[in-house]
């Protein structure tokens, strides 16, 4: 089954401003729940003078299920925390984590106006953050002389199919990762004379931009 998360890398990052409070959102991948805490260590050190940094996560434990947390760090309880998980929960993905860095402009927003903020602070970093699918791909190794390796690695990678790794030894070892065992079978066939054949290597876990 696909499953859609953010891309790898810095956090994105957005901001509103609210009845003049400011509302700084981090959003960023994270695997575990110990890289989902990181990231509001983070911003507290980034924020410091900031008067809350509010925060939520989902992050899948394998074996388990999803696990989910929300902080309001000082803002009245149901107010940021929570709403922030509802709107990660609503977009459909998982293993990221969300924190909102508010500086507070001096006029209060009630318990309405908090949940519409930093809702909407959130749905701001994810209109813009980097989507990516993970698909469980099936792994197939090729064993091959060493004298044909290289032209026929080019020719499938060029046909499209992802090279995961290369290995030397007696032979060279290619894996591949593709679901279209029929295209890659037929691929490998043409290329080497039929003198090489894919077998199964497993799975692997693939990513693609959405």
């Amino acid at each position: 089954m696909d499953v859609r998360t953010l891309a790898r890398g810095d956090a994105t990052t957005a901001e509103l401003e609210i009845r003049r409070s400011r509302f700084i959102t981090w959003l960023r991948r994270a695997d575990d729940e110990a890289s989902a805490r990181a990231l509001v260590e983070e911003a507290r050190h980034t924020y410091p003078d900031a008067r809350h940094h509010c925060s939520a996560f989902i992050v899948r434990i394998p074996g388990a299920n999803l696990v989910e947390r929300s902080s309001d760090d000082g803002e009245p309880s149901g107010t940021a925390g929570m709403p922030m998980l509802e709107v990660l929960r609503g977009s459909g993905l998982v293993d990221l984590s969300a924190v909102v860095v508010r500086y507070f402009g001096g006029v209060k927003l009630g318990t309405g106006g908090l949940v519409r903020a930093y809702s909407d602070a959130v749905r701001a970093a994810l209109d813009v953050a980097p989507v990516v699918v993970q698909r469980e791909t099936r792994l197939h190794r090729i064993a091959l002389p060493h004298a044909d390796a290289g032209r026929v690695e080019s020719e499938l990678r060029a046909a499209g199919f992802a090279v995961e790794d290369v290995a030397y030894g007696e032979r060279v070892t290619l894996t591949l990762a593709t679901n279209d065992d029929a295209a890659l079978a037929s691929a490998v066939a043409a290329l080497t004379g039929g003198d090489a054949t894919p077998t199964p290597a497993g799975t692997t876990l693939t990513e693609h931009p959405e």
